[in-house]
């Protein structure tokens, strides 16, 4: 069996086909699937004139997703291929106007890709707080004003948000808010606790009671995100490593059985271009991700340990081929979870 790893190495050995792939989807306008609420007749813009930095891959959140892996790939391993096309497609994408042209439009629909596309735009310009270098200072400058009408957005409505949506598609509250924890901790870091402070109370009021979770109900026919483990997702990085391994163990209390065997079951992609049934690839190398990232909280002689082990090479042999060479509408997205997977997060 193929076992990937979540490694340096097995980062550079993708590199430059991730970056090949990424760099034709971002700069594909159509087909695309705008989510445009037309205010008028005449209200009838292209992508690229209401989205000039993220214009590609489909759909505005795909877009940005793989603009995050491009500057993950560029600040992890640029040693591994040949950056000079990606570094031109960045610095034609990420300047001061298009980006400040993204954050006026997210103002004025406040709504627009709220929890999946705030998550993932956030992420975007946490990786660029990371990368000590002179080019990506300029980018997080042109950026920053679209994080701060995120955060703005994240603010006004949590407090709102009586109910979480536990679904394995966009609308799920558990993984949108995981994707903005980095960024709110960077903000506390800077004196302003607001998002990281209300992230985790909703997170907390959301799920923190969660017990024995229903999760052999899944997968949904198209889902790319497990219910259950956006939630793992999200209180790995809210709570406490002892608070967070309590919580686990009542929540999915027979993990240690390998319970629900749902959850160790890859996927079945019947059709990777139909752009529904293809979720599913989404859904495999998420878990994988998931699997592993808790597998690395579990003390060393959890009995746990193995299983997420082998339940995340189980997943990862199943979809992580498809990044690239499989069909659009598979690669217009799946690299920002490989990219999760392969390169993780930083744990609470």
């Amino acid at each position: 069996m193929t076992t990937y790893r979540t490694t340096k190495t097995a980062l550079e050995q993708v590199a430059s086909t991730y970056a090949d792939s990424i760099l034709h989807s971002i700069q594909q306008e159509y087909p695309n699937q705008m989510q445009h609420m037309m205010t008028g007749p005449d209200d009838r813009p292209t992508p690229r004139e209401v989205h000039p930095a993220f214009y590609g891959c489909f759909d505005w959140h795909s877009s940005v997703e793989l603009h995050w892996v491009l500057i993950r790939l560029l600040r992890l391993v640029p040693h591994a291929f040949d950056t000079t096309e990606t570094l031109k497609v960045l610095n034609k994408h990420l300047t001061p106007e298009t980006l400040a042209q993204e954050a006026a439009y997210m103002r004025s629909r406040p709504r627009f890709e709220r929890p999946y596309g705030w998550g993932w735009a956030l992420t975007f310009v946490h990786e660029l707080t990371r990368w000590e270098d002179e080019t990506a200072r300029k980018w997080l400058e042109a950026a920053r004003p679209l994080a701060d009408v995120i955060t703005d957005g994240f603010l006004a409505w949590l407090p709102k948000a009586t109910y979480p949506i536990r679904v394995g598609m966009h609308s799920n509250s558990a993984f949108g808010l995981a994707r903005s924890v980095p960024w709110a901790r960077y903000l506390a870091t800077q004196g302003d606790s607001r998002l990281l402070t209300a992230i985790t109370k909703a997170a907390i009021q959301w799920y923190g009671a969660d017990r024995d979770y229903p999760a052999h109900y899944e997968p949904s026919g198209t889902d790319f995100l497990s219910p259950a483990l956006t939630e793992i997702d999200l209180m790995s990085l809210v709570l406490e490593r002892d608070e967070l391994l309590a919580w686990v163990d009542a929540f999915l209390p027979r993990l240690s059985s390998g319970e629900p065997k749902s959850l160790f079951e890859p996927a079945f992609v019947s059709d990777a271009s139909d752009g529904q049934l293809a979720h599913l690839h989404g859904l495999n190398v998420y878990r994988a991700f998931v699997w592993k990232h808790l597998s690395e909280i579990l003390p060393a002689n959890d009995p746990r340990k193995p299983l997420l082990e082998t339940g995340s090479d189980i997943h990862a042999k199943a979809s992580m081929g498809a990044v690239t060479g499989s069909d659009y509408m598979v690669e217009h997205w799946l690299a920002c979870y490989a990219m999760l997977y392969l390169s993780g997060v930083q744990p609470k």
